[in-house]
C-alpha cells in the first residue's frame, strides 16, 4: 500500500513538472505567463498603432464659402486627404472634421521611403528626415519587442531562465523606443504645419489634433514598460521580498 502511494505521488510530480516545463516550478510559470499576457496586450496595441494612419488629423477652417471642406489624417506610412460635406460637420465645430465622417478619400503612401520625395499636404511640405526617423524607430521598437516575446517563450518552453532578464530589457527598451518615435512624430507634425509653401494659391489655415492611433502607441509604450518591469522583478532574489512580507509562522496550540 505504501509503495503504491509512493508511485502515485511520483507520477503526479512528473505530470506537474511536464506541465511547468523543464526547470520551472508551476508557481513561477504562472507568474511568467501573467507577465507575458500583459506584454502581449502592449504588443497588440503597438502593432495596431504602427500599422494604422490615424496618428493626427489636419483640419482646414470650415467657413470657406463652399459646400465642402477638406481634412486629412496621417500616420507613419501614408496620408489620406478627405473631402467632407459642410452639412455633415457638427454645427458647433469651427474646423472641418472629424475625419471619420463619410466623404471622398484619397490615400497615398509617403514617397520618402522609396524616391526620397517630400509629401505636400494643404500647400505645406513634410520634413522627411523626421518622418523617416519616427518610422524607423517605431519598427526598431517592434523588432525588439518581438525578441522579448521570443525570449519569454524560450523560458516557458525550454526552461532557459537566464533569458527572463533579456526579455525584460527588450520589453522595456521597446516601450522607450515607441515613446521616442511618438515624440519625433509630434515634432514632424509641427514642422509640417509651419512649412508653408510660398507659391500661390495661399495655404489654408490649418489646425491639428492627435487621434486614436497615437493613443494606442502611448498605451502600448506604458504597458510594455510595465511588462518589462514585471519580468525584471521576477529575476530578483526572493529574500528582499521575504524580509518585507514575512510569512506567518504556525499558530501555537
Amino acid at each position: 500500500m505504501m509503495w503504491s502511494n509512493f508511485l502515485m505521488q511520483e507520477e503526479d510530480r512528473r505530470r506537474g513538472a511536464r506541465r511547468a516545463g523543464p526547470g520551472l516550478a508551476p508557481e513561477r510559470e504562472g507568474k511568467l505567463k501573467l507577465a507575458l499576457l500583459l506584454a502581449a496586450v502592449g504588443a497588440a496595441l503597438a502593432v495596431l498603432a504602427v500599422g494604422t494612419e490615424f496618428w493626427v488629423e489636419l483640419n482646414t477652417v470650415k467657413a470657406n464659402g463652399s459646400a465642402v471642406c477638406d481634412a486629412a489624417y496621417l500616420g507613419l506610412w501614408k496620408v489620406c486627404v478627405k473631402r467632407l460635406w459642410q452639412e455633415d460637420v457638427p454645427a458647433g465645430r469651427r474646423t472641418c472634421g472629424p475625419a471619420q465622417l463619410p466623404g471622398e478619400t484619397n490615400c497615398t503612401y509617403f514617397k520618402f521611403f522609396t524616391t526620397g520625395e517630400n509629401a505636400h499636404i494643404f500647400h505645406r511640405t513634410t520634413k522627411k528626415e523626421m518622418n523617416l526617423a519616427a518610422a524607423v524607430i517605431a519598427v526598431l521598437g517592434l523588432t525588439v519587442m518581438a525578441l522579448g516575446c521570443l525570449c519569454i517563450i524560450m523560458v516557458l518552453s525550454k526552461g532557459a531562465e537566464f533569458l527572463v532578464r533579456v526579455g525584460a530589457i527588450c520589453f522595456g527598451l521597446s516601450g522607450l523606443l515607441l515613446l521616442v518615435s511618438l515624440e519625433v512624430f509630434r515634432h514632424s507634425v509641427r514642422a509640417l504645419v509651419q512649412r508653408v509653401s510660398p507659391e500661390p494659391p495661399p495655404a489654408p489655415a490649418l489646425t491639428y489634433e492627435y487621434s486614436w492611433s497615437l493613443g494606442c502607441c502611448v498605451g502600448a509604450s506604458l504597458i510594455l514598460l510595465l511588462g518589462g518591469g514585471c519580468f525584471l522583478l521576477l529575476t530578483l532574489p526572493p529574500w528582499p521580498w521575504g524580509s518585507l512580507c514575512p510569512k506567518p509562522g504556525p499558530r501555537a496550540p
